[in-house]
């Protein structure tokens, strides 16, 4: 038979455009900038190739959206992200237990990444809307309309091919994740059809288009929502574009000189939910696990007149609610606030001051109980690395 083109082909193609995106990248100022957007593009080929073989909605899987090693999209560190692909004309049951994560919540998606409807409507809403049975089991079945469908039964809106589940700690050590399976009512017990030539081929021209839209999709993120903003700012909470309407945010970009830095002051929020993180121009988390490069509420040193208090920066303050910006000069600040039971108000949001590094100490009125030594950073650091290896085992 005659040689037919390589399968491979069309993703080495797309390799190489992404490779030219990343090289060509506008905010690359460092040999590190450059060496973190192919560490990024290596994550990328890993979760694109994974994520084709499992495209298929005849027998849908949950599977890891982002992770710490195929990160996109300023993940979350204190977030699990799952997905599953679907249809809208099928019937599917999800079967769970509810762990003991402070905020679990569920998301239709149209295409890769765009809400399928109103917020906290079928289409986007945590587990309050669920009922629960007393040992933590729950059964959700999402599906066209139906008359009387039903407890825990929610609409595919059309067009609907994506559903995302999120799962958002406080406490890393000591708090659980549940568990959850998806079936498809119409195909469970059956097995899918075998891949073929044919079917490898378009798995590989599906990586293909994935990688390169991945790339050129969170490039532009922080375009539209962060550059544009005063730089070393802070917005006030609002509705996070896209999300629940139980999930507030407020963002920002840093520009720091090594001898600069912000210290941040937010209220200790009465939302289950609040965290604070840093994210490269790549638009994702930096290194959450052998860094603080994030802080949420249960992590963060609060002090006694209930405030936060924060300090971004490359140079060490000396103070226990440090956030390392790893040798960054530039990238992204993000609060998230989520599972609200009101609307977050200017007051709930953070307040932001430039100052030079030696100064910091000086408008810290609580300095004396925020100091850390030597020791006691390695012992914040050490916990954050065992509580990640035992939360993404």
């Amino acid at each position: 038979m005659d040689n037919p083109p390589a399968f491979t082909e069309p993703f080495q193609a797309a390799i190489a455009e992404a490779e030219k995106l990343i090289a060509a990248a506008d905010f690359i100022d460092s040999d590190a900038d450059l060496a973190e957007g192919y560490e990024y593009l290596a994550g990328s080929i890993a979760a694109v190739l994974q994520l084709s073989g499992v495209h298929g909605t005849s027998h849908p899987q949950f599977v890891t959206s982002t992770g710490p090693y195929t990160k996109m999209g300023l993940d979350n560190p204190d977030t699990l992200y799952y997905h599953a692909n679907i249809e809208p004309g099928a019937e599917y049951l999800l079967t769970g237990t509810r762990g003991s994560t402070v905020d679990l919540s569920f998301q239709v998606l149209e295409g890769d990444y765009t809400a399928g409807g109103v917020p906290n409507g079928d289409d986007a809403f945590d587990d309050r809307r669920v009922q629960i049975d007393a040992d933590g089991g729950y059964r959700l079945r999402f599906g066209p309309p139906k008359e009387d469908p039903g407890p825990n039964y929610f609409v595919l809106a059309e067009g609907a091919s994506m559903l995302a589940v999120r799962e958002v700690y406080g406490d890393w050590a000591n708090e659980r994740k549940g568990t959850i399976r998806i079936e498809r009512l119409d195909t469970v017990g059956t097995a899918p059809a075998a891949a073929d030539l044919e079917k490898l081929r378009k798995r590989y021209r599906a990586a293909a288009r994935q990688l390169v839209q991945r790339v050129h999709t969170w490039f532009n993120f922080p375009k539209w929502f962060y550059l544009d903003l005063p730089v070393n700012t802070l917005t006030e909470p609002r509705l996070t574009p896209g999300g629940l309407s139980t999930q507030f945010s407020s963002v920002g970009h840093f520009d720091l000189a090594e001898d600069q830095a912000l210290l941040i002051t937010v209220p200790k929020s009465d939302a289950p939910y609040q965290g604070f993180q840093l994210g490269s121009r790549w638009y994702i988390s930096l290194d959450y696990v052998n860094h603080q490069t994030s802080l949420n509420s249960t992590q963060a040193q609060v002090d006694p007149d209930g405030m936060i208090r924060m300090v971004v920066s490359a140079g060490n303050p000396g103070i226990a609610n440090w956030i390392e910006t790893t040798g960054r000069r530039k990238g992204i600040l993000q609060f998230r606030w989520q599972r609200v039971s009101r609307e977050m108000t200017p007051a709930d949001g953070p307040t932001v001051q430039l100052l030079a590094l030696d100064e910091v100490a000086a408008h810290l009125p609580h300095y004396e109980i925020n100091k850390i030594d030597e020791s006691g950073w390695r012992a914040r650091i050490a916990e954050r690395q065992r509580a990640f290896a035992d939360r993404m085992l």
